[in-house]
């Protein structure tokens, strides 16, 4: 039996190869004949541990993470760990290809893969006689149908606003999403998780992750910067929400550069402010200390012109972004205008 598991929700595909280890019996017998290989594994290795007979349990579990990937065409898949030494060569996909096809029943392959194409010449040969099962990161109604079901398996409620300010702080990463529910039925010891539960237990990481980039940004580091970004993209936060969140965080360094320029209190800033959260204060006043009003007020003027060409349709919201970043960090040479004491 050949199975093929690909896509972006590494967590929904961690799923499934459980779920396929438990229908295959007794899990400390098949523990002793599973095999996990990487993407670099040759024709003749993969021959040799598919025809291995099992020990002492009905199957032997093989499973490889990578491989179709390595014959991607146009960039490699996702979990690919290493540059492939070829892309394509029709003679290996074949080898591979009657590898596969040459191995006894007594076998269960589980090929393991990120975002592959349906062009892939080895998925070509193998897919007519494999179990193919694409894993996309879940958007909107099926995230909303995810949280509903993670909360009632692990015996907590929440309510649709509540599922609905957890999409959007926490977005697609599933294993995020998992840590954040199992957080938040702890949190609320029982009863029902209402908006105000969320805000309370989730969001740190990608308020954190969106502090860094502002940082980045600010201080002309393109390749920090740019990593942070991907990273953002990749937990599934949606791009016009995330030029929210760094258009909010510059209106409030601004915010808090005057009110320290008047020699307000923390607690008054903190009032002034509406901020609850004393990490949200503690990075804000520092940035404030940082950086001078002409840098916060071009970074700003450029993430209204951003917002702006997302919504005329000019450009995508990831591609937009992307350009942004790229021009902030361009600018003024490779030094951050910084504020200095007595400096604003």
């Amino acid at each position: 039996m050949i199975y093929i598991l690909w896509g972006q929700d590494d967590y929904s595909i961690a799923r499934a190869v459980d779920g396929i280890k438990q229908e295959l019996g007794d899990q400390a017998s098949l523990a002793a004949g599973t095999t996990t290989l990487e993407n670099q594994v040759s024709p003749d290795e993969l021959k040799t541990v598919c025809e291995t007979m099992p020990f002492m349990t009905g199957k032997r579990l093989v499973i490889v993470n990578g491989l179709l990937g390595r014959f991607e065409t146009q960039g490699r898949s996702r979990r690919q760990r290493k540059p492939p030494k070829t892309n394509g060569n029709q003679e290996e996909v074949k080898t591979f290809s009657n590898s596969v096809n040459a191995m006894p029943d007594t076998t269960v392959l589980v090929l393991v893969e990120g975002a592959i194409s349906d062009k892939n010449p080895l998925l070509k040969e193998i897919a007519g006689r494999a179990t193919v099962r694409n894993f996309p990161l879940p958007k909107e109604a099926k995230l909303r149908e995810w949280i509903q079901k993670k909360m009632k398996d692990e015996g907590g409620s929440i309510s649709p606003k509540a599922v609905q300010l957890l999409v959007r702080l926490v977005g697609s990463n599933l294993w995020i999403m998992a840590s954040e529910v199992e957080k938040l039925i702890l949190f609320t010891a029982g009863r029902t998780i209402e908006e105000e539960d969320v805000r309370a237990v989730v969001g740190y990481n990608q308020q954190a992750t969106v502090y860094n980039m502002m940082d980045a940004i600010l201080e002309f580091k393109a390749e920090r910067a740019e990593q942070l970004l991907q990273h953002l993209f990749l937990s599934g936060l949606a791009p016009v929400y995330l030029l929210y969140m760094l258009a909010r965080q510059v209106q409030l360094i601004v915010r808090a550069k005057e009110l320290m320029r008047k020699r307000g209190t923390n607690r008054e800033i903190q009032n002034r402010l509406g901020i609850t959260s004393e990490y949200v204060l503690k990075k804000t006043m520092e940035q404030a200390g940082r950086y001078s009003l002409p840098r916060l007020r071009e970074v700003y003027r450029r993430l209204l012109d951003t917002d702006l060409s997302i919504k005329t349709g000019k450009y995508d919201g990831e591609l937009a972004l992307n350009i942004l970043v790229a021009e902030l960090c361009s600018q003024g040479g490779s030094r951050p205008v910084q504020s200095r004491p007595g400096v604003r």
